[in-house]
């Protein structure tokens, strides 16, 4: 069964909405739940021919990918934020420490608010244009909140952010800077989120990037998956462990990977993916550990304030692409995050937010326990910057009292033999 629209919108080689339970299909729109089964909707594409060197020949932005995105053809030229094409790292010292082969970071902390939420608003902000919303609009865990604001206020239109009132003082104010409406909420994540969705019932001209434009704002995940490989030389990683907010960052990258090998860019390789969560908010790992294929959604309780959403939208799939490709779905501790999180600033010069701190936790655990291969290529996802999350550090890192501006004093503090 087909639905109609006379008003389209272009979004480049982009077909259609179809449902991923289903297979309900619906032309291009503001479309997010399937109306015959309730199930989400993802986009559908007809792509065309192109080339490794028509991609590397594009701007160094998530745009050289656009005729693999939902988005106008002339994208590149419009005024966006631009993000993406951040930096593949070679983690030799962090690897060295794990006893790993061969480690990358893919650190998004490089992007315009410094997470990869830029991505996904850059791509729903061009779809949700094409579709005449006059406001960007969001929930958020607070990188969201940043990317959002940063986003309309280039683009010249309204934004309206919501959060939870209990969120790092560093994300309030890095959202509240670019003067969009920016509402605190008494409650937690899924609190939020509910808000959001009755609200944009309410405002036709409300474009919620996680709510009434999902479909195209998750999309921009792929771009994720696509840089790794192009980073990589064309070729996919063995292994590659990604944090778990609502799932769907892991579930496009690997969407992206197998768009990748149907268009013959990279060979057609096994790859394994990985999800991280944190102990105190770790619906998919419960559900992955007791083998069920629904998530049963918790009360998030962990300083991972970016990856505590309590009932993830795309959990059931993360199950389905880590159970497909032999992976694995674990969590850790709030101790094991800061720990992680000093590791790979430590070891590689990489200060990543408490996400990275979850990712990097994960790994460990999962090479302890003999669950992934240190023998493997693997990437892991830094999602976001440590300046966002400075209070999950403070309590553990030590800083020195202020010594006198003298030698003598140098000395007495013992600083030449360290």
């Amino acid at each position: 069964m087909t639905q109609s629209d006379s008003s389209v919108p272009q979004l480049g080689n982009a077909t259609g909405l179809s449902c991923r339970e289903c297979g309900w299909t619906t032309p291009l729109g503001p479309y997010y739940a399937c109306a015959e089964c309730f199930g989400p909707l993802e986009v559908s594409y007809k792509f065309p021919r192109i080339t490794r060197e028509e991609i590397e020949s594009g701007p160094y932005s998530i745009w050289r990918y656009a005729p693999l995105l939902p988005v106008p053809a002339d994208i590149a030229s419009r005024r966006t934020t631009q993000p993406g094409y951040t930096k593949l790292i070679d983690a030799d010292g962090l690897a060295g420490k794990l006893g790993m082969r061969q480690l990358w970071i893919k650190d998004d902390s490089g992007n315009p608010t410094h997470s990869f939420k830029d991505r996904v608003v850059a791509v729903a902000l061009a779809a949700a244009t094409e579709m005449n919303f006059k406001v960007l609009a969001c929930p958020s865990t607070g990188n969201l909140a940043n990317a959002v604001a940063a986003a309309a206020a280039r683009a010249g239109i309204r934004s309206v952010v919501m959060v939870p009132s209990n969120l790092e003082g560093q994300k309030i104010l890095t959202t509240a800077v670019y003067g969009g409406t920016f509402v605190t909420v008494d409650g937690n994540y899924d609190d939020v989120n509910r808000l959001a969705s009755e609200l944009a019932g309410e405002h036709d001209d409300w474009a919620f990037v996680n709510v009434n434009v999902r479909p195209y704002y998750a999309e921009g995940s792929k771009t994720l998956g696509f840089e790794i490989a192009e980073q990589l030389g064309w070729r996919l990683p063995e292994q590659i462990v990604v944090p778990i907010a609502s799932g769907a960052q892991l579930v496009k990258i690997d969407k992206g990977f197998q768009e990748l090998v149907e268009l013959g860019l990279v060979e057609d390789k096994p790859w394994k993916v990985f999800g991280a969560q944190a102990t105190g908010c770790s619906p998919v790992s419960e559900a992955f550990a007791n083998g069920w294929d629904a998530v049963r959604p918790v009360k998030p309780s962990t300083i991972a304030k970016s990856l505590a959403i309590g009932n993830p939208a795309d959990g059931p799939y993360v199950l389905d692409v880590v159970r497909r490709t032999g992976g694995v779905v674990a969590d850790v501790s709030d101790e094991e995050v800061v720990d992680s999180m000093r590791l790979l600033a430590s070891a590689q010069g990489v200060f990543g937010e408490t996400a990275g701190g979850v990712t990097l936790g994960v790994l460990r655990k999962l090479i302890a326990s003999g669950q992934l291969d240190p023998d493997k290529e693997t990437v892991i996802i830094n999602s976001g910057d440590g300046l966002k999350t400075l209070d999950a550090v403070a309590p553990a890192v030590r800083v020195p009292e202020a010594i006198k501006p003298s030698v003598e004093a140098f000395q007495a503090a013992g600083y030449e033999g360290e």
